[in-house]
């Protein structure tokens, strides 16, 4: 665990700790979520923030670093549906992985822990990993921690964190399974799996970054097939701009243009020509086929959703 010391002295009083997850916060504050949102379990509560771990030997750009950002989700059950809860968050964090990010299936993979190597507060654990071009590494751990930590934390604050189920008047301290993903690998993974190289011209090669819709940075580019549409081009930008990421491009060639937005990861790439703007329409270029498809302007928000901008 990493210190440092507060303020400008560096006695014992002055002492603190970097956390090295986000949870505990979580179940301190169980019985006050439940309260106040007045949620039945189960339910879960996520949490991302900065975390802190006495990494030995940094690496790989952000995989393994001493500070990162870490997404956590604390999911209350029922002692006795644990093992049912924890099948169905390893469901769905393998569609998570695969269909929403859009990784390539056989590039994910869930690792069962063996119970001689499970942590002690665990009944069941695993972790996600991805082949990055270094080798497989983990992006995300799946945990039945049981009801340890809130005993834990019953045991040491003397505070009452159980729970009254109102649907059988039972009292109990629920079992939590945690799904928990370092954020800033699952970045790194999304970069690896969305890079691609493609031949250009003359011998070169041309790079293209297949991020699924859902999560590339910028959903739509918008380009005027030339200047002088600069206008119409601009008024479409303003429209789709309140539902989508843009980018507006008007330099250099349309193909060009088309080439700087496979570059940084568009997924659907609009050119405003006269002929088909005249008629409330415009050409939609698919970034990974190149297939182009003319869609009315008035349709275009409810196309782009369909395609999973």
């Amino acid at each position: 665990m990493l210190s440092t010391h507060q303020g400008t002295t560096e006695d014992a009083s002055a002492l603190v700790y970097l956390r090295p997850e986000t949870a505990q916060g979580i179940f301190v504050n169980f019985p006050n979520i439940a309260r106040s949102s007045r949620k039945k379990i189960p339910f879960g509560v996520a949490q991302c923030g900065k975390a802190f771990r006495n990494e030995i030997t940094p690496k790989n750009f952000i995989f393994r670093t001493r500070e990162f950002e870490q997404i956590e989700i604390e999911y209350f059950c029922k002692p006795g549906t644990d093992a049912e809860t924890f099948e169905s968050w390893l469901t769905e964090e393998q569609r998570f992985f695969t269909e929403v990010l859009g990784f390539s299936k056989e590039k994910v993979r869930f690792v069962e822990i063996p119970a001689e190597g499970l942590p002690h507060y665990s009944r069941r654990a695993g972790d996600f990993e991805y082949l990055f071009p270094f080798g497989w590494g983990e992006i995300s751990t799946l945990a039945n921690r049981t009801d340890y930590d809130l005993n834990a934390h019953m045991s040491l604050s003397k505070q009452d964190l159980s729970y009254f189920d109102p649907f059988d008047n039972t009292k109990y301290v629920p079992y939590v399974v945690e799904p928990s993903i370092g954020l800033s690998r699952l970045t790194l993974a999304a970069m690896c799996d969305a890079y691609d190289e493609v031949p250009g011209e003359e011998g070169t090669s041309k790079v293209v970054m297949r991020f699924a819709p859902a999560v590339a940075p910028i959903k739509v580019g918008i380009f005027p097939l030339v200047k002088k549409f600069s206008e119409q081009a601009s008024a479409l930008y303003d429209i789709l701009s309140s539902h989508f990421v843009c980018e507006y491009d008007e330099a250099g060639t349309i193909g060009k243009r088309y080439q700087r937005a496979d570059e940084i990861g568009i997924p659907y790439s609009i050119c405003v020509e006269p002929e088909n703007y005249d008629q409330g329409q415009v050409t939609v270029r698919d970034r990974d086929t190149g297939e182009q498809e003319v869609v009315r302007i008035d349709e275009l928000v409810g196309w782009l959703r369909g395609k999973g901008c």
